[in-house]
């Protein structure tokens, strides 16, 4: 079965600088979409990037004007936006006891507030068309405790249960709201959290010290896989799926 509903729609991307923003930025302009890819500094190196079928854009999330602007200007000099996905996000570690209050905030403003703004944004040109599909890249984490990670799994359950409570708003417009939650995913994110090279195995064999398990399939996700993921909600085979939270982590939360 081949995903349809792609070719020649505008798809808004935010973390596009690397990892499954990148990645899902090759999948969109691949399958014939018009991607604008963004990140706090234009990713000017994603695949496409200068090239009719990609713009590369700077863009801060947490920066609720710059976000209105953006999307301001993609509608009136590109065209109508069809697919917005919410990847941009930042990780901090450490206990509730060690985290700060600017640290708190930093998290809450890009994984939270940068999902609310660009959400709003799309929801606002997105209703008078009465189409459209928003995805949120959340995590497992949203679900799940997991130690020393308070602040990132708060703030990505706080975006999670917003993009559903917006899904419920809008799909009698029908417009699409879902979640995606990756588990651990070959990202900067994940191998800066490595001591050494045996980051990987211990993983995939889970921290019983730290009630974490590990991963029954046995491997890590790349950022294709996730991407993957994103493309089917945004696709036509998805057309009856709203308010979704699709986890995909290798079976590691043992959860659908």
């Amino acid at each position: 079965m081949k995903l349809t509903g792609f070719d020649g729609t505008i798809a808004l991307v935010t973390g596009a600088g690397g990892g499954i923003g990148a990645a899902l930025v090759e999948q969109l302009r691949d399958s014939g979409c018009i991607v604008i890819a963004t990140d706090v500094v234009a990713p000017e190196r994603v695949a496409g990037a200068g090239q009719s079928t990609v713009h590369a854009s700077a863009l801060d999330v947490t920066d609720s004007a710059a976000v209105d602007a953006l999307v301001d200007w993609v509608e009136t000099q590109i065209g109508p936006i069809g697919f917005g996905i919410n990847v941009a996000g930042v990780l901090h570690t450490g206990t509730v006891a060690d985290t700060d209050d600017a640290q708190w905030r930093r998290v809450f403003a890009v994984n939270t507030d940068g999902v609310f703004h660009v959400s709003r944004a799309l929801a606002r040109v997105m209703s008078p068309r009465r189409g459209g599909a928003i995805v949120t890249v959340s995590s497992n984490a949203a679900g799940v405790p997991r130690h020393g990670m308070a602040a990132y799994a708060a703030s990505k359950a706080a975006s999670t249960m917003f993009t559903r409570c917006l899904g419920l708003e809008l799909a009698p417009l029908g417009i699409r709201c879902n979640i995606v939650a990756p588990g651990s995913t070959l990202t900067r994110m994940q191998t800066g959290m490595w001591v050494d090279g045996q980051g990987a195995e211990r993983v995939i064999e889970g921290d019983p010290a730290h009630y974490k398990a590990g991963i029954p399939l046995r491997k890590i996700a790349t950022p294709d896989d996730i991407a993957h993921a994103v493309m089917f909600l945004l696709s036509d085979q998805a057309g009856h799926i709203a308010m979704s939270d699709l986890y995909v982590d290798g079976g590691a939360t043992l959860r659908g």
